[in-house]
């Protein structure tokens, strides 16, 4: 059994392999002209002197905070692998977004030039670029999670053994998670705030299209892009991906605790899920082609066909894991992956429905631009509330049939089925990432797709190919939409185990520090409901209240500061742009070259200076609140949290979408088509809407998590000051 943990090495391996076959095809294509190769490179150059800066400034946090878990573990208070384990999840999760990145920034250029020839050859190479991202975050996360195994089952000891270990690997998910804000916050202001300054310059004030070359922001833009949507977005799935594996391996851990040779297996099961699921990913990422001609539908289905095939084969394949397995009741715990996938499936389908231009609520988010842009942001902002309802009913039902099917559906509430039934969630978290590989990559595709309609325009590219490439963008931005829908949902599921993980860590504080639960029950055999009674846990006690209320709060203030920053970024990036319009002569005729790098440094320092406060503001709530509330207040703010936040970043990243894509509408020639007063007004729309689903929202599913593993990580201090 313990043979087990070597296939998922193994699996690792594989995704890696293949990511570096995908990126070495990639850099066989022909960049294309020297222009293409020229504007390439600015963007190279400017994407990895931003990422050079962002990783000085989180390097700096990190040994901060490394060594404070070193004092911690001094103390006592902390196993002492956690400083270690922290350093290393922040250290792969950084490694996926470079890794990412880097492939787009090479690949945009060869996109265009693909585009040249067909529409097919474009939406490969930008595809399989962006499965260099799939494949490298599934594989750095298995090989982090399994070396990691393979190590800490060396030294601890063998009480508990399962538990401890599990426990202690969920902590570099906290380095993972710290990581991943740093990048989606401080991607997420660079990349809007260029954004931001060219449109409203440049394309409601000068008239001037999107990407053109007099645009001063443009190559900052396209930068944003890159260190935003790709760096940030592959630390983001890193951690959502290895978070739901080790919080699902912890509940195993608890639930099966009784029982040895089942506890291993229910320990070993998500990982194996997630080995397998590389190799099906694979398969779909092969799948994925289209015919010359085709419209938003028809390459919608290219890349359905391959996530679909992908999601229906893991599923035929878990029957069969958990079979061979042997686990106990291994036919319902299947179910509750299928409910996961599922509820995948439906969030996806449910953010298409209300972020493509293919159907009617964003279409009419371009109509109402009729009467000008506030009926373009009240239609956004109402057409976004509304499309939080599938998914939250989503997830309330997989919560629901994820936890009966893991049950045998015995609905008796006790602590041996709760334990059950949270295992069946976290279950069904990873199940909805399993085929991560190629979901990330339909993902990622779009920012690259983005870049190569940046270069065809700036290149001035037949307007042929500025079409197959604008094609390929309109899809990019509804897969974008799509992929942080699916990110939040598997947020959801993945916080809730958690949730239950955090409880599990309190108890082996107690054990550490030789204390019983408050009740007088022993901390090493008391149950999820014993932890509960001990605590006071429920929603009559005024300081789990206290917590909902601060936990809520947290997601609007967190949206609040990082929608500011944005917008003081762009202020600056706008004053730019006009005082180059106005001071740089020939600009406009296209006679003079205009100062791209200081655009560039504009955002880079803007994106440096706003982050640090959210992202610091994130780990510094949950420390606090243990301090003042103790742990019946950490598990409220945890609830408001998720609660609170998965509806608020399904609110923005749907209203941004539809925002984003009913511009894109117009601009097709609906309604007036580019340079009309409809136009006009659906960009104010667009740049309402950037910051909502380029930063706000898609950081929100990390808060999320991340206040969770701050509050496992110090679930220790949070014992030892409370019995002082």
């Amino acid at each position: 059994m313990e043979n087990v943990i070597y296939l998922v090495l193994a699996a690792s391996v594989l995704a890696l392999g293949f990511a570096f076959y995908f990126y070495k095809r990639m850099l066989k294509e022909d960049e294309g002209t020297d222009l293409m190769k020229k504007i390439a490179l600015y963007v190279r150059k400017g994407a990895m002197a931003y990422l050079k800066q962002q990783y000085k400034v989180v390097i700096i946090v990190f040994v901060i905070l490394a060594a404070i878990f070193g004092v911690m573990s001094i103390f006592g208070l902390q196993n002492g692998w956690v400083w270690f384990a922290f350093l290393t999840g922040g250290f792969f999760s950084g490694l996926a977004g470079f890794f990412g990145m880097k492939t787009a920034t090479y690949a945009s250029a060869r996109t265009a030039n693909a585009a040249r020839k067909s529409l097919n050859d474009g939406l490969q190479v930008a595809f399989r670029s962006g499965a260099v991202m799939g494949l490298t975050v599934v594989g750095l996360a298995l090989l982090d999670i399994s070396l990691w195994f393979l190590v800490l089952d060396h030294f601890i000891p063998a009480e508990n053994h399962l538990i401890i270990i599990t426990t202690t690997m969920l902590t570099f998910g906290m380095g993972a998670s710290t990581q991943a804000l740093f990048a989606r916050v401080g991607g997420g202001i660079y990349t809007k705030a260029a954004d931001v300054g060219a449109d409203l310059v440049g394309k409601t004030e000068y008239n001037i299209p999107e990407d053109d070359p007099r645009n001063p922001a443009t190559i900052a833009d396209n930068v944003g892009d890159n260190v935003g949507d790709v760096a940030g977005m592959g630390a983001d799935l890193y951690e959502s991906y290895a978070g739901s594996i080790l919080a699902t391996a912890a509940l195993g851990a608890s639930a099966f605790a009784a029982n040895q040779a089942m506890q291993l297996k229910a320990v070993f099961a998500p990982m194996l899920i997630a080995a397998v699921g590389v190799l099906l990913s694979l398969i779909g990422i092969f799948l994925v082609k289209t015919k010359e001609g085709a419209g938003m539908k028809q390459l919608l289905g290219a890349l359905s066909r391959g996530t679909n095939t992908s999601s229906i084969l893991i599923a035929i394949a878990t029957f069969v894991i958990f079979w061979a397995l042997g686990i106990e009741n291994w036919v319902g715990i299947s179910f509750s992956v299928v409910v996961g996938l599922l509820a995948g499936v439906i969030i996806g389908k449910s953010t298409e429905y209300y972020t493509s231009q293919t159907f009617k609520p964003t279409q009419k988010v371009a109509e109402s631009s009729k009467t000008g842009p506030a009926t373009v942001i009240i239609s956004g902002l109402g057409l976004g509330m509304l499309s939080t309802a599938i998914p939250v009913v989503t997830v309330g039902v997989a919560i629901i049939l994820a936890y009966l099917c893991a049950n045998g559906f015995n609905v008796e509430f006790n602590a041996a089925n709760l334990s059950m039934g949270l295992y069946g969630i976290g279950i069904a978290a990873v199940g909805m990432l399993s085929t991560l590989g190629i979901t990330l990559a339909t993902d990622a595709y779009g920012p690259i797709a983005d870049n190569a309609g940046g270069n065809a325009e700036m290149s001035g590219l037949d307007p042929e190919v500025r079409q197959r490439t604008d094609a390929l963008d309109a899809l990019g931005n509804t897969t974008a939409a799509t992929g942080k829908g699916f990110a939040i949902g598997s947020a959801a599921l993945t916080a809730l185990a958690l949730l239950a993980s955090y409880v599990e860590e309190i108890k082996i504080a107690l054990i550490r520090v030789g204390q019983d639960l408050p009740n007088g029950v022993e901390a090493a055999k008391a149950t999820l409901v014993d932890f509960m009674e001990a605590y006071n846990v429920n929603l009559m006690n005024p300081i789990v209240l206290v917590g909902v209320f601060i936990g809520a709060m947290m997601a609007f203030v967190f949206c609040g500061m990082t929608m500011n920053a944005v917008g003081r970024a762009a202020q600056k990036m706008v004053e730019e742009v006009r005082r180059q319009f106005s001071t740089i002569k020939g600009i406009l005729e296209g006679k003079a070259e205009p100062d791209y790098e200081r655009c560039v440094e504009i955002s880079t320092k803007g994106a440096q200076r706003e982050m640090l406060v959210p992202s610091i503001l994130a780990i510094v709530v949950p420390i606090a609140t243990g301090l003042i509330l103790g742990v019946p207040g950490v598990l409220g703010l945890l609830i408001g949290g998720l609660s609170c936040g998965f509806v608020l970043a399904v609110f923005m990243a749907n209203a941004g979408g539809a925002w984003d894509n009913a511009k894109k509408y117009v601009e097709e020639g609906n309604f007036g088509g580019k340079g009309s007063d409809n136009h006009k007004a659906t960009v104010v729309g667009d740049t309402v809407g950037d910051p909502f689903k380029d930063t706000s929202g898609p950081s929100l599913n990390i808060l999320i998590k991340l206040m969770s593993m701050v509050s496992i990580v110090m679930a220790g201090l949070t014992v030892a000051f409370h019995l002082i």
